[in-house]
């Protein structure tokens, strides 16, 4: 079967696990910041909006770990083509190779066995490429299909063709893990500095609770802490985006 990973179906362990986090963090918000009932009414939309970026988040670490798993792949294919291997003949050694490095319901591995039964079928190799690339939307896979589908179409030393840009790729995505190396430990501070807002609001109620009792129980208060919230939401919106880096 075809996979979609512009999509993503929550298991029911997921939805359970989302249902908790969704719960534990609504009780937070209430008791950190307001202290009543109509706050938890007044969040219900927020499952909703948690589930869209859970599920954002999900599809986006599936294509990246894609991204990985092509880049084995693609040196797979290179040592094969360059034993001599045809085009085809290199996907089904790199399935075999594949398989002792992921679990079998590895996406990487799923797409390959699907290819090979594809071809069994006389169904052209550089359309199932492509038909990967559109499905996947990832920027190498759709460089590696159009340069495939070209070097079919055009001829010429397809196999050092092939070669040259599957090492390019590696390259490439190499480089991207090593950024995801290199910022891992800013994205650890950034989730440090996330939480600090919320450890010092119940430190503050645990150690001296008359301190912040004005702000309970009071449209002013409300309001005031409603505006804390959003400038935090904000901050962890913005610190997200800048550890975020693409290549």
């Amino acid at each position: 079967m075809k996979t979609y990973y512009d999509t993503y179906h929550f298991q029911w362990k997921e939805w359970l696990k989302l249902a908790l986090e969704c719960a534990v963090i609504c009780a937070g918000i209430d008791y950190l910041f307001y202290k009543s009932l109509w706050a938890i009414v007044l969040m219900l939309p927020v499952p909703f909006l948690f589930y869209r970026w859970k599920k954002r988040e999900r599809i986006r670490e599936r294509k990246k770990q894609l991204d990985y798993q092509f880049k084995d792949a693609l040196y797979t294919l290179d040592v094969a083509l360059q034993a001599g291997s045809s085009m085809e003949t290199a996907v089904i050694c790199c399935i075999r190779d594949l398989e002792k490095l992921y679990p079998k319901d590895a996406d990487i591995l799923q797409e390959l066995i699907y290819m090979e039964t594809q071809m069994h079928l006389s169904v052209p190799l550089e359309t199932l490429f492509v038909d990967l690339a559109e499905r996947s939307g990832l920027e190498d896979i759709e460089n590696f299909a159009a340069v495939f589908a070209t070097a079919k179409r055009s001829g010429g030393d397809f196999s050092k063709i092939v070669q040259k840009t599957a090492r390019m790729l590696t390259d490439k995505i190499e480089v991207k893990k090593e950024i995801e190396a290199t910022v891992a430990a800013k994205k650890m501070e950034q989730v440090v500095m996330s939480v600090m807002p919320f450890g010092i609001i119940l430190y503050m109620q645990l150690t001296s609770p008359g301190f912040l009792q004005i702000l309970y129980g009071n449209v002013f208060g409300a309001v005031t802490m409603s505006i804390c919230l959003g400038i935090y939401f904000l901050a962890y919106w913005m610190g997200c985006r800048i550890v975020d880096i693409e290549v």
